[in-house]
């Protein structure tokens, strides 16, 4: 079984690539995105252990890079950095699982038999997301609505891309929250409710439906408006 370890740290490059032979894998170890991507893009790799932090371009754009290219490879993204927010950041890359160093080795053989076990990805993540006359461009990070481009700022743009993602599914304001702001953001703040407002304006017409629901007590979800309403 092929396994590409891209880990710059010697000793950790080492470790990884001793421990995994014991183990009857057959790892191929680089220290860089760069040297790591001719070699995903030749095929034959079952599954990728990406560092996080790497010289040059970062095992997260590696990722991101990878997916966007239809690379069906299995991805563990390996990393000092483990809060939740790092977490989510390496899923939305692409990776199917993320472990935070340092940890067990135990604890990565049963994570990589846990993924060699799934299906390789049949496709990538949606360049796209389309809700009725919507469309978010995950490439350039542009919004279109009914064609014509709407001026979004960051944290518009993330708020937009959670609900665009699950249309007619209920968002928490403590989801929201986490998600967009981070698990430090104070749970107090209106800062949900004053981002839904701006983006109401920038997305609804006047005397229309709108197309952010509030759902009283709870939170909120997107509802394409009937273009006949």
């Amino acid at each position: 079984m092929r396994l590409l370890v891209v880990e710059d740290e010697a000793r950790v490059a080492d470790f990884l690539q001793r421990g995994l032979r014991a183990e009857g894998y057959a790892p191929t170890v680089v220290g860089s995105a760069e040297e790591a991507l001719p070699l995903l893009r030749g095929g034959g790799f079952e599954l990728a252990l990406l560092d996080v932090m790497l010289p040059g371009q970062s095992g997260l754009a590696l990722c991101q890079q990878v997916r966007a290219e239809c690379n069906p490879v299995r991805v563990l993204m390996l990393t000092a950095m483990g809060t939740v927010q790092d977490r989510v950041a390496g899923l939305r890359c692409g990776a199917d699982d993320y472990l935070a160093k340092p940890f067990a080795f135990d604890e990565l053989l049963a994570r990589i038999e846990a993924l060699l076990r799934r299906p390789a990805l049949l496709a990538p993540r949606e360049e796209q997301l389309v809700v009725g006359e919507l469309v978010f461009d995950r490439v350039r990070m542009e919004v279109r609505l009914r064609g014509e481009g709407l001026p979004m700022t960051p944290k518009e743009l993330a708020l937009l891309e959670l609900l665009m993602s699950s249309p007619g599914r209920m968002f928490s304001r403590e989801r929201i929250l986490s998600n967009v702001w981070g698990l430090d953001a104070d749970p107090l703040t209106n800062v949900v409710d004053v981002y839904v407002r701006r983006l109401r304006g920038k997305l609804d017409l006047p005397g229309r439906p709108s197309w952010i629901t509030t759902v009283r007590g709870l939170g909120y979800r997107l509802d394409p408006p009937d273009p006949a309403a």
